[in-house]
């Protein structure tokens, strides 16, 4: 063994919390044995121990057979913005300060994000125990590309601002993950084919890492029909992202774009829907049938 060898596990043993430092820390999505051995040292170490849900932290803690010493307070989504100045002021105390959420990795649509800003903009450490997140599970599981993916976290629960976020993504090429509440599984599908088309591939993650975890992989069209019998559980889904289209040549262009104009559409929104497609350049449209 070399010398580095040799001290990794004493140093790991030896490893607490440091003093003054914000420590982020993965918990588990469901499986108690995922939890790490820092995460139960820095459970039973921290002086404070910031919780989104403070009785599930504190259920946490003993299924791990660990004694929470610190100061548990409550560090949700509602008080996020006005808990991080008191967690600044603990750590320039000299205090250890533990971010844990219900599941997954703090800040990953989870608070995180401010007291983490806020650390980092008055110069204080912080640092991040790995651990478990829905997100890299469900791409991991997907059988969908997964070398370059996007993350949108919850889509909009309006209808009409769902369908723009979407629209957005309709020519994303990496695959992208998205969380969705069981209650809202169907029309978030629904709102996918239409926005993506029916035949894109997708896969949908429910329970992940529970006893009853379950991976729906297929074509959003199946997925719908599938999902119309009710989902529980929590969801991630995972959807392919766009293939890339052959460039159109001019023109091609020019049929499109009066074809667009006999369905009832000016020339100015002609050229932007047909630029809008997957493939197809702006500048490309514009110069093939300039906007009059």
């Amino acid at each position: 063994m070399t010398e580095q060898d040799d001290r990794t596990p004493e140093t790991s043993a030896r490893w607490a919390v440091p003093p003054g430092t914000l420590v982020l820390a993965g918990t588990p999505l469901g499986n108690r044995g995922d939890a790490t051995d820092r995460l139960r040292t820095a459970l039973a170490t921290a002086d404070v121990v910031a919780a989104e849900d403070t009785r599930r932290v504190r259920r946490l803690a003993a299924d791990l057979d660990v004694r929470i010493a610190g100061r548990v307070l409550s560090y949700y989504d509602q008080v996020e913005a006005q808990r991080a100045p008191e967690l600044v002021e603990a750590l320039r105390a000299g205090q250890s300060v533990l971010v844990v959420t219900d599941a997954g990795m703090p800040s990953v649509s989870d608070p995180g994000y401010r007291v983490v800003e806020a650390a980092v903009n008055a110069g204080l450490p912080v640092t991040c125990l790995p651990g478990p997140s829905a997100v890299t599970v469900a791409l991991a599981l997907s059988g969908l590309p997964s070398d370059r993916f996007c993350f949108e976290g919850f889509a909009p629960r309006k209808p009409g601002e769902r369908a723009r976020l979407l629209a957005e993504l309709a020519n994303e090429r990496r695959t992208m993950v998205l969380l969705e509440a069981p209650h809202r599984v169907t029309a978030m599908l629904e709102a996918c084919v239409e926005a993506f088309g029916a035949d894109r591939r997708a896969a949908v993650c429910r329970e992940l890492t529970k006893t009853y975890e379950e991976v729906r992989r297929g074509t959003l069209g199946e997925l719908v029909e599938w999902s119309r019998d009710g989902v529980r559980g929590e969801i991630t889904l995972v959807i392919a992202g766009a293939e890339p289209a052959s460039e159109l040549d001019a023109d091609e262009l020019v049929r499109l774009v009066e074809q667009e104009v006999a369905s009832g559409s000016s020339k100015k929104d002609a050229v932007a829907l047909v630029a809008a497609a997957p493939g197809t350049p702006k500048r490309t449209v514009f110069d093939a049938y300039p906007r009059r």
